[in-house]
């Protein structure tokens, strides 16, 4: 069955067929003035209050008279809701109910009206959890992408600003919105956006991640961003990115993302221009640090111990000889059990991930290095790349294979493969675009005035609003060349 049937009953019995066994399907029979018809809704997606006041109390008290077209009369004299729309196919019928709205069907008509009723909970916003700023806004994204549009749209009072629907998912039907900037989104990224969408096969989407590999397919890094600030979202897409809003994820995606935007927070633009600059340079170094500290370590521990200074290297060689492992064993071994800490302090409840971090922190650190078991200055690398670790938490994931990639080269090859595993990461950030922008812009290819004025060095507002720095037009950029 594609379409309605002009019978109510038939109507009435694909529905209850379909909807067999589900608690949540109501239906209501209604008699207009002599007319059948029925109201059908989903408990727990619709407000019973908004149908009873809108739609069942104009209804029952103004039935259309004898003679005139039912459905025209409801429309335009009797019912006051403002979302309201016909429909006569099947599948886009089971899509409405199924997203908040009810369907009223009546006797001898193949279309049926349907009422945007939404009742379901949703979060407040609050602060975001993962992206804390100390002088921006605290409010975050929520699970749901018609409240997080409406948090943009209160941000940014242009008619330029564009939402675009869309579906993915054959089985959830998920709803997304594509949010951009008119004028300053690049036609072509925003025709590549939207056809890499629908090219998207999976059956259910239940979150914003399922799409990060049909958006981008970048090896180690990808070009494609997340946050969970509206503010965030409305910088980039007026620099030209496209933001992609997933029903039931409190985050927005960002295409296409820069690398050298990982390492920078709004927090950056509303301090100072020198402690900006300074914030900026900070994580830079956290995220080298992160990387090759224990690489490092082993590389000059195991290969290259004449490059320490004798009293440091005393110290060193005084702690390695007092345990049993050697310094890539017990630095892997304290590498993997950071991991599995953290790990545990992510998924333990709440009231119990502190008392996880004591644990990990104090109890088990102090007593290896107390019972012999690794040395304190392995301790201390494993326990200093954490922490730099933090200062980009954006980068989490490839940190932690280029800090595991890192100590095997250092150890097997010493410092030597340490800059061969420097050497192949450059060329794969330099080789890595993101919708015909490359990654590493505009470092790579270089651009002077744009790296002095937001990437060494965080240059003031009166600088920096001159002019656009729109995204397709970054160095090395396929529409910049066009």
């Amino acid at each position: 069955m594609e379409t309605l049937a002009r019978e109510l009953e038939k109507n009435k019995a694909f529905f209850q067929r379909e909807f067999r066994d589900a608690m949540d399907f109501m239906l209501r029979d209604l008699d207009l003035g002599g007319t059948k018809a029925a109201l059908l809704a989903l408990d727990g997606l619709v407000s019973k209050q908004i149908i009873t006041l809108s739609i069942l109390d104009p209804l029952l008290a103004s039935p259309p008279p004898a003679g005139t077209p039912v459905l025209p009369y409801i429309e335009e004299q009797v019912l006051s809701s403002m979302e309201q729309k016909r429909e006569r196919k099947i599948p886009a019928l089971l899509a409405l109910l199924m997203s908040g709205f009810a369907l009223l069907l009546v006797d001898g008509w193949e279309e049926a009206v349907a009422f945007g009723v939404q009742g379901f909970a949703t979060r407040s916003p609050a602060e975001p959890q993962n992206e804390v700023m100390q002088r921006g806004a605290k409010d975050g994204f929520t699970e749901s992408f018609l409240t997080n549009i409406a948090m943009i749209r209160r941000r940014m009072k242009t008619t330029a600003l564009k939402f675009v629907k869309m579906e993915v998912g054959s089985v959830s039907r998920t709803p997304l919105a594509l949010c951009y900037v008119e004028g300053a989104v690049s036609p072509e990224i925003l025709r590549q956006v939207k056809a890499r969408l629908s090219q998207c096969d999976l059956k259910t989407v239940l979150g914003a991640g399922y799409l990060s590999a049909f958006l981008d397919q970048g090896r180690l890094f990808r070009g494609v961003g997340i946050t969970e600030r509206p503010d965030v979202v409305c910088g980039k897409i007026q620099e030209g990115r496209v933001a992609i809003l997933v029903e039931g994820t409190p985050s927005a995606l960002l295409v296409p993302f820069l690398f050298l935007e990982h390492f920078q927070t709004l927090d950056d633009y509303l301090a100072r221009p020198f402690y900006g600059t300074f914030l900026r340079w900070l994580k830079y170094l956290s995220f080298f640090l992160s990387s090759f500290l224990p690489g490092l370590y082993v590389a000059v521990v195991t290969h290259h111990p004449e490059m320490l200074p004798e009293a440091l290297l005393r110290k060193v060689a005084q702690a390695e000889g007092e345990t049993p492992f050697p310094v890539m064993g017990e630095t892997l071994l304290l590498y993997f059990l950071y991991e599995v800490l953290r790990e545990a302090g992510l998924r333990a409840p709440r009231s119990l991930s502190a008392t996880v971090s004591i644990v990990g922190g104090l109890v088990l650190g102090d007593t290896a290095v107390s019972a012999g078991l690794v040395g304190a200055p392995s301790l201390m690398v494993v326990a200093l790349t954490a922490i730099a670790g933090y200062a980009v938490p954006r980068l989490y994931e490839p940190l932690a294979l280029l800090r595991l990639g890192f100590l095997l080269a250092g150890h097997f090859l010493g410092v030597w493969g340490v800059m061969i595993g420097l050497v192949l990461v450059l060329l794969d950030l330099c080789g890595t675009s993101s919708f015909g922008v490359p990654l590493l812009s505009p470092i790579s290819p270089l651009d002077g005035k744009l790296s002095v004025r937001d990437v060494l060095a965080r240059a003031p507002w009166p600088r920096l609003s001159k002019g656009e720095a729109l995204v397709q037009d970054m160095p090395g950029s396929r529409e910049r060349g066009q």
